[in-house]
């Protein structure tokens, strides 16, 4: 499906550190579907929130959920709101602590969401947000009636959108370059454990082979 995003905004160009800004939609959506929560924030009564959250993506948009009388979300309704997503890829260790840094990619969305109350649209997003944290929608019981009015989904578009990635080595002064000090970076990796059945009457069920599959092969 073509990209709605029209380019970086006022709200989503990235001005310092520009040169690492990405405003392609594709790495958006890449760094989107990489990160397991993210984290939304929002203007309130009370004053700003921010909290992480579950999220999922059909095509250009972005859905978060949570209880139908969830203050965040509804603040989030009148007000617009602003998810981040981050991957932390590495830490880089430089000739000084100056310049010390991570490798990372991150994402922020910004916009006004809207309350999904179609009932295929909301299943389609409570899926893909169960999905995206795992394949663990198709093997247990559906939500029923209940549950579903019972739960929030907000949608925001892709409209407002940017990115910003790091890699690479350390940015040392040139003066330092060849000094007696290391510089380098250490990798991050992460791996999901092996599924652990529960102690309240599920045992000799066998794991869902997705799930199986998913913790063998994901890096989380």
């Amino acid at each position: 499906m073509a990209s709605h995003n029209p380019g970086p905004t006022e709200r989503t160009t990235v001005r310092r550190g520009a040169s690492r800004a990405e405003y392609d939609p594709e790495v958006v959506r890449s760094i989107i579907d990489a990160t397991p929560i993210c984290h939304v924030a929002v203007n309130t009564d009370r004053g700003p929130i921010a909290l992480p959250m579950a999220h999922g993506r059909i095509d250009d948009v972005l859905y978060v959920h949570g209880a139908l009388a969830n203050a965040m979300l509804r603040a989030a309704l009148g007000g617009g709101m602003c998810a981040t997503f981050t991957e932390l890829d590495g830490l880089v260790v430089a000739r000084s602590p100056f310049h010390n840094s991570m490798n990372y990619r991150c994402a922020v969305v910004v916009g006004m969401p809207r309350e999904v109350r179609d009932r295929d649209e909301k299943l389609a997003a409570l899926r893909a947000v169960c999905e995206h944290v795992a394949p663990a929608w198709g093997h247990g019981r559906p939500p029923n009636d209940a549950e579903i009015r019972r739960t929030l989904v907000l949608a925001v578009g892709l409209d407002e959108a940017s990115a910003k990635v790091r890699a690479g080595d350390p940015v040392d002064e040139p003066e330092d370059v060849g000094g007696p000090w290391w510089a380098g970076t250490i990798p991050l990796q992460q791996q999901w454990g092996r599924p652990v059945t529960a102690m309240d009457g599920t045992e000799g069920v066998e794991v869902p082979a997705a799930l199986v599959d998913f913790t063998r092969g994901s890096s989380g």
